[in-house]
């Protein structure tokens, strides 16, 4: 019988928990560049806001995988 492997769950709960920040982030950094257009660092603020999201997908998905991983491997 197989046991779950507690250091490979631990680093897919790691990427996990880096992910929920950047999740909260991004979205709020996004709306904030949204509405102020019209500023000099509307373009610098946006690619911030892009890169915490996509950050926060790639972050999810490996964490889900390693989480996976660490089940039923």
């Amino acid at each position: 019988m197989k046991h779950t492997n507690r250091k490979v769950l631990g680093k897919g709960l790691k990427y996990l928990g880096m992910a929920l920040p950047l999740s909260l982030i991004g979205p709020s950094v996004l709306f904030t560049a949204f509405n102020n257009q019209d500023n000099p660092w509307y373009i610098p603020v946006l690619i911030v806001g892009l890169i915490a999201l996509i950050a926060a997908m790639i972050l999810m998905f490996r964490g889900i995988l390693t989480i996976v991983k660490a089940v039923f491997d």
